[in-house]
């Protein structure tokens, strides 16, 4: 299968779920989140590490297959003690069909090799740019094997750059363009931006995810089933959007390549590639409601 076409490399909401708390899974999974993250790292304390893992081995096998295609494991950073254990786990959790692995504190090519090998012939790798020394190795990481998409981790990012940044996160913008373009510059899908921590408030989850839209991301890591709703509405478009877009794309082609105006607006190119991208959100929105 082609990364391109891979089921992941459109989801837009992205759910954490830690790996010591098995009986989770299932109800992440049914939340409604595209994808779903199983955590050996943040979540888990350092004494549950190893029992974590087992853990997770054996809930994989109650799943079915489409579910697991759904499923990814967050494994510990290279350099940790348990992150070779964890790689380890690996080869299992794809060959059963997990779809892959997403890592932490993304810096090297070596790890990113490890990895490729890991996940086998059809898993996935997701890295997490989250520190200053991965950010500057960017391209080394999103053009590795194996790499579907490329994610931001700003909270970490922020504590490793020594930054304390204002509720907007203003500070981050060059940091979240630069993750953006290296994504494109290694023809990936778009990125997935980092979590936000505020799992009450669902007006504050659904204007991060629309400032990830705006920002070129195509999705979002939640922390909370709550959070998943704002996340996949951020991400479908309106009503009068998606007919803003069909107009669009209708007046293109009865121009047949020729010049036209839609609503006192010329449509040339770059707009016609909008009302594409448009439509083809407002299709996964679709396809979401029909397979979840």
């Amino acid at each position: 299968m082609s990364l391109d076409s891979h089921p992941l490399a459109n989801a837009n909401s992205w759910l954490f779920v830690p790996a010591s708390r098995p009986e989770r899974i299932a109800k992440a999974l049914a939340s409604g989140a595209d994808a779903v993250i199983v955590d050996l790292e943040d979540a888990v304390a350092p004494a549950d590490k190893d029992a974590a893992r087992a853990a997770l081995l054996q809930a994989l096998d109650a799943l079915p297959a489409q579910q697991r295609a759904r499923l990814l494991v967050r494994i510990n950073a290279p350099g940790t003690e348990w992150f070779d254990a964890d790689v380890h786990a690996l080869h299992t959790l794809c060959s059963q069909g997990c779809a892959g692995v997403v890592l932490p504190k993304a810096e090297d090519a070596a790890a990113m090799a490890l990895l490729a090998n890991a996940v086998g012939s059809h898993g996935v790798v997701v890295p997490i740019i989250e520190s200053v020394w991965g950010l500057h190795s960017i391209d080394t990481v999103a053009q590795a094997p194996k790499v579907l998409r490329l994610a931001f981790g700003h909270l970490d990012f922020q504590v490793d750059a020594g930054m304390a940044c204002a509720a907007d996160e203003t500070e981050l913008v060059p940091v979240r363009l630069a993750v953006v373009l290296a994504s494109r510059r290694a023809r990936l899908a778009a990125p997935i931006d980092g979590v936000t921590v505020n799992t009450q408030d669902g007006s504050v989850v659904r204007a991060d995810a629309e400032r990830s839209v705006r920002g070129g991301f195509g999705g979002k890591l939640c922390i909370h089933p709550m959070q998943v709703a704002e996340v996949n509405a951020a991400y479908t478009p309106t009503e009068a959007q998606l007919q803003s877009a069909q107009q669009v794309l209708a007046a293109a082609d009865a121009a047949q390549g020729g010049v036209c105006v839609v609503n006192g607006r010329m449509v040339d190119a770059p707009v016609i590639a909008l009302a594409r991208k448009t439509v083809q959100r407002h299709q996964q929105a679709s396809r979401r409601g029909e397979t979840l």
